[in-house]
């Protein structure tokens, strides 16, 4: 949980650096990046700016990979 308590704190200042190893995804329209929580979960989440205002949306988190 500390973790996750981490990244949120982490996008909310710096969305494309940090821990988790954040990677830009490809093949989606916007700035979409991935962090990785642990081997199966990773945080999906596009980034926005305007101006000097960055928002960022969460897209999906935990379950990244379903259990096979």
């Amino acid at each position: 949980m500390e973790k996750v308590q981490t990244f949120l704190i982490e996008l909310e200042e710096h969305p494309r650096t940090g821990a988790g190893s954040p990677e830009q995804l490809k093949y989606y329209h916007g700035e979409v990046w991935s962090r990785e929580v642990n081997k199966k979960d990773r945080f999906v989440y596009e980034i926005f700016e305007e101006e000097e205002e960055v928002s960022v949306t969460l897209i999906q988190s935990l379950d990244h990979y379903d259990d096979e």
